[in-house]
């Protein structure tokens, strides 16, 4: 069975065949699911799923770096903060910075990123690190703040082998490996021929970064099994392999309970 460390079934995308899409990833071997947050708005949706299969869904809490806004952040990282306090959260995220869409509100972005990984470190928690288009900017932070001893999942990697290199010297972060993988010039190939297999986390970001050869529709948790499926090939072993390795990985991280968090 797998873990999908990183997958939106909450959003509306979903409303129509929620109890469905989470049927087809049981039958194709995802038996639990990480849902990392947004933005407050999404809480109540986030905690109804969750609600409906607590033994599966287990939740994360953050701000995305795409919702930081200058009128409403300091009270949205208040709510993640608070939150954190009443509910065993598995981890804060997603969180990081995100040059693609906007590099007018960096400043901002910077600040946010920060103070959640404070509020990680308060609470023992690992981060799930967006980076898009931001790696020096996401590097400058965390070798600054070296002292926090940080743990965590670089979501949706996608760097060259510089930055694979630099994030594997922190030594205490894997690599969550999704779709991308499976696109013909993303050039990942050689990237993910140099990982180690304990350094491996799979997700979808479903609705988002559909496999190969769905690009182009909905993403949802089932098709873990193709990623798995590409790292198997990638790796040359057997997916039943790659299914272990990366389970086991995402337990310790998540929910290992000598690390203060939940057991599953």
């Amino acid at each position: 069975m797998m873990i999908d460390t990183h997958t939106h079934l909450y959003l509306e995308d979903f409303d129509g065949d929620f109890n469905e899409t989470v049927a087809r990833a049981e039958l194709a071997g995802v038996d639990t699911f990480v849902f990392p947050a947004i933005e407050k708005s999404t809480f109540e949706k986030m905690m109804s799923t969750h609600l409906r299969y607590p033994q599966k869904i287990f939740l994360a809490a953050g701000l995305h770096p795409v919702s930081v806004r200058e009128e409403t952040y300091k009270q949205e990282l208040d709510f993640v903060e608070n939150t954190i306090k009443n509910f065993p959260y598995v981890a804060v995220g997603e969180i990081g910075i995100d040059c693609y869409w906007t590099t007018e509100n960096i400043s901002l972005q910077i600040q946010a990123f920060e103070r959640q990984i404070e509020i990680a470190c308060t609470h023992n928690l690992p981060v799930i690190i967006h980076a898009r288009n931001s790696f020096n900017e996401i590097f400058a932070i965390l070798d600054k703040r070296s002292d926090l001893n940080l743990r965590g999942i670089f979501h949706a990697f996608s760097g060259n082998a510089d930055d694979y290199e630099k994030i594997k010297s922190y030594g205490n972060f894997l690599f969550g490996l999704g779709g991308i993988i499976t696109f013909k010039n993303s050039g990942m190939t050689a990237i993910v021929e140099k990982m180690q297999m304990n350094e491996i986390v799979l997700e979808t970001d479903s609705p988002y970064l559909t496999p190969a050869p769905f690009r182009g529709k909905r993403n949802e948790s089932a098709n873990l099994v193709l990623i798995a499926k590409k790292i198997a090939e990638i790796k040359n072993m057997n997916i039943e392999t790659v299914a272990e390795q990366t389970t086991l990985n995402a337990k310790k991280l998540f929910f290992d309970s000598e690390n203060g968090k939940l057991n599953t």
